[in-house]
């Protein structure tokens, strides 16, 4: 039913046959859906859960999902018709609609807000205006006169049915042309439409393969070959065919024929290929293949698991008796992977699906590796680095069963999974798994434990540092928990030692930012042919420029921080819009000469270490060297293989990467994590830097962790050295039950934004006195500005509610907070401004 090009669809009713209507789900930010007739023709047809093309307002054409049908038609607006429908069967299961319609009201934003989120952009439409002959002008009776370039358009319009404006510039040879086009739509003579297409396209590839009866009718081949000749070039096309392709001893053979550019690249005669195909001799057709490519190795035997891994897993499949949730506790190296695959396995046979869940892509390559081993051709993997075609053919690979375990980050929660049965959330503890902007801001985690419960599946949270919130609810008794406190063969955890700065500073030991202990350590483990990892949150070359005689620093037009300098391309970049500037010469306020810079970031760790170890190959992995779609992989293969001996790198280095040769791991400004004003900071210091610790030792030898600061007695050092998780979790759990704060509470944050600052501060002062009368002066906080209280050119203001779990009606809270916004924006002052909600913010 579906077509490629948007059809405008004019129908008479007739009175005999039921008018239906679609209640469809749009891409826009509005809290309800919107009703469209469906033309009668369709009432068989039309299903909840397909893709429909719609005319929104007077000029929008926008792709929607229907959700419900009836008879009844709308009361406040007069019902357009559904202009196409897209597919023939739903695109979005049921499980998929009540998941986006939880998280809208959930997540308080708009179910188009998740829609935008949850269906890959290839599944979405694009359009192109296009102008056609109106179908009921004829030059020869209109009374108008017609300039010379208009009859131009009209003449080619007579050989074509459309045209796009780009070939209309072409045609007349002139860049603007709305003034002509005007003239001919008032005359009659024009109508522009929007021509809408699908974005996925799926990938074929052109084969050939001889004439069936060539081979059928005896002689009929040889009559062939004995008309070429005069032609050799066809004769050995035709004979190399022949020579991969056994048409007589293997007939099934020729079905499947011969790759068109495979042959052409043994025999180079695109003239002889054809002369044979327009003579019948070949036939070309095309193939829809997947653009992953198919896994031809047999797969892999399950991996064997030590007595302690053995034990885990019984653990675990005893509490899925009694608890849908299991979190597995195990330490960095345990070989918590192991375990995944055997319970991904025992799922996969007993004919469910399983969601694999990871927090960074960068964690995707090496795991992936080891799944395919195992899985072979069953597996998908799901995230942003992937096309928009290769994440449609994922999608499609769900919903018909060739995918029945995914691999993927935070967006594979959308997929539409029909038979869930196993939801592996690992590294369950990751804040990449919250999605920031824009709406919905979901965390996957919480996502996932949603989609399961429904599904009646199982899920498995693993960590070696858990979040507060999980390991409160397994000490609750709410969740199973399995405690894996053993490395995998015989490796053991790495010894963890500081690098006093003030110390080295003051002992001048110290070689730029790297101290005398560090230092020592790396050029012993490169010596020995070990490996390195260096861990520094931050990119860039430093902080900042900044002028030694008038104070000057380089600042972002649009953002309330400084630009930081990357030095590799000479430029000073914000990190929020993404504004770059060059590297100025001079100080831009004054003309001094002296401009220095201020900090240092990963790509500044990387030229000092060239300079101090000129014999180690160093490189650096951040989202500057990873943009491309294999920049990952790029750079984990080259350390696997040993021809990378230090690693610098941002978060990315910290999880889950698992290297044999790698002794030392150096980790840098850990005071500046630890007093981020967060009142996770404690929490998200100790997990970063226990995770990237684990990094080393992986094997036989113990790794060597050495962090450098400048408070060797912070209490949550001492924890890290001895790793002391429970100690942190009682010490975090009691600070945030006397402040107020999660797992006690819930957290909603109120984001206002605009463009002038006196407008959101009023704004915000409004709608923060408002909740307050409803809700309580204790539990309504701010309102306050952010550390970064204007990102691309709008100011920003923030209020947090508080509230305590199982004494509120959340919903209500929820509702409230939507009236109290409606509200505030109905006052003419405050119609512009911005307000957003972020639940569970952290």
């Amino acid at each position: 039913m579906a077509e490629n090009s948007l059809s405008l669809n004019f129908e008479r009713a007739d009175p005999d046959r039921i008018t239906l209507f679609a209640d469809v789900m749009l891409p826009v930010p509005i809290p309800q859906h919107y009703t469209y007739r469906v033309p009668q023709d369709w009432n068989e047809q039309v299903l909840v859960g397909q893709r429909v093309v719609v005319q929104f307002g007077s000029k929008k054409v926008l792709t929607g999902v229907i959700v419900h049908l009836h008879e009844q038609p709308p009361q406040h607006h007069e019902a357009k018709l559904l202009l196409e429908v897209l597919d023939s069967a739903p695109t979005l299961l049921p499980a998929q609609l009540d998941l986006i319609a939880w998280m809208a009201q959930y997540y308080m934003c708009t179910p188009g807000d998740v829609l935008n989120a949850a269906l890959p952009s290839g599944l979405k439409l694009s359009s192109q205006s296009k102008v056609a002959r109106h179908p009921d002008f004829d030059l020869g009776e209109s009374t108008f006169d017609f300039s010379d370039r208009e009859l131009q358009i009209l003449e080619a319009l007579n050989n074509q049915e459309s045209l796009e404006y780009n070939d209309i510039v072409l045609l007349l040879g002139i860049k603007t042309i709305m003034p002509l086009l005007n003239s001919l739509i008032k005359k009659e003579a024009l109508v522009l439409f929007e021509e809408v297409r699908e974005k996925y396209r799926p990938k074929t590839v052109r084969y050939v393969r001889l004439a069936q009866h060539l081979i059928e009718q005896e002689g009929a081949l040889e009559g062939v070959f004995a008309g070429m000749k005069r032609s050799p070039q066809q004769e050995n096309l035709l004979l190399k065919y022949l020579q991969e392709v056994p048409v007589y001893s293997q007939p099934e053979t020729n079905q499947q024929g011969m790759v068109k550019a495979q042959l052409l690249g043994a025999v180079n005669a695109p003239g002889s290929m054809s002369t044979l195909i327009k003579k019948g001799v070949l036939e070309e057709f095309e193939v829809t293949v997947s653009r992953f490519g198919a896994i031809t190795q047999a797969p892999q035997a399950l991996p064997e698991l030590t007595h302690a891994q053995e034990k885990a897993q019984q653990q675990i499949l005893q509490l899925w008796q009694e608890k849908p949730v299991v979190l597995l506790h195990g330490i960095t190296g345990s070989g918590k992977t192991e375990i995944y695959i055997r319970l991904i396995r025992e799922a996969l046979d007993s004919g469910s699906q399983v969601l694999y869940l990871l927090p960074e892509i960068a964690l995707t390559y090496q795991i992936v590796q080891r799944l395919k081993r195992v899985f072979g051709n069953e597996m998908g993997v799901f995230h942003s680095k992937f096309s928009d075609a290769e994440r449609v053919e994922v999608w499609q690979g769900v919903q018909q069963g060739v995918f029945n375990l995914v691999v993927g980050v935070r967006s594979s929660v959308f997929l539409p999974f029909e038979n869930l049965g196993l939801v592996i959330v690992d590294e369950e503890h990751e804040n990449s798994y919250k999605q920031m902007e824009p709406a919905p801001r979901y965390h996957a985690r919480d996502v996932a434990l949603l989609m399961a419960q429904r599904a009646d599946a199982k899920v498995l949270l693993g960590s070696a540092t858990p979040s507060i919130e999980t390991f409160h609810l397994c000490r609750q008794n709410r969740y199973g928990y399995v405690l894996l406190e053993q490395r995998y063969g015989t490796a053991q955890l790495p010894m963890i030692d500081l690098a006093n700065l003030t110390e080295e500073r003051h002992k001048k030991t110290i070689h730029g930012n790297f101290s005398s202990k560090l230092l020592d350590a790396m050029r012993q483990a490169v010596a020995q042919k070990e490996q390195v990892i260096l861990f520094h949150n931050r990119r860039g070359y430093s902080h900042y420029m900044r002028c030694e005689d008038c104070g000057w620093i380089g600042k972002c037009h649009n953002c309330s921080v400084s630009l930081v300098h990357h030095s590799y391309r000479q430029e000073l970049r914000c990190h929020y819009c993404g504004h770059r500037e060059k590297v100025p010469l001079t100080c831009p306020a004054c003309g001094s000469g002296r401009l220095t810079t201020v900090g240092f970031g990963t790509e500044k760790l990387q030229e000092e270490l060239s300079i101090l170890m000129p014999e180690a190959t160093i490189e650096r992995m951040d989202l500057d060297t990873t943009r491309s779609k294999y920049g990952y992989e790029r750079i984990i293969e080259q350390f696997e293989k040993g021809q990378i001996d230090v690693l610098i790198g941002t978060q990315m280095v910290s999880k889950g990467l698992d290297f044999e040769k790698v002794s030392v791991v150096g980790v840098f400004d850990a005071d500046r994590m630890l007093h981020f004003p967060d009142f996770r900071s404690f929490e998200r210091t100790f997990q970063l830097i226990t995770q990237v610790s684990g990094r080393a030792g992986r094997r036989s030898k113990a790794g060597q962790v050495i962090i450098q600061t400048a408070n060797v007695s912070q209490p949550v050092l001492q924890r890290i050295m001895a790793y002391d998780y429970e100690g942190l979790y009682y010490a975090e759990v009691a600070e945030r039950q006397e402040y107020k704060y999660p797992p006690f509470v819930r957290l909603i944050k109120v984001i206002f934004r605009h463009a002038d600052k006196d407008t959101v501060v009023n704004a915000a002062v409004q709608y923060t006195n408002a909740v307050r009368q409803n809700l309580g002066a204790e539990r309504v906080l701010g309102p306050q500005e952010p550390m970064v209280y204007k990102v691309r050119k709008q100011f920003i203001m923030d209020c947090f509610i508080k509230l305590e779990r199982g004494k509120l009606n959340l919903n209500a809270v929820k509702e409230h907070l939507w009236t109290q916004r409606t509200l505030l924006q109905k006052n003419d002052a405050f119609k512009q401004v911005n307000v957003l909600f972020d639940v569970d913010p952290y």
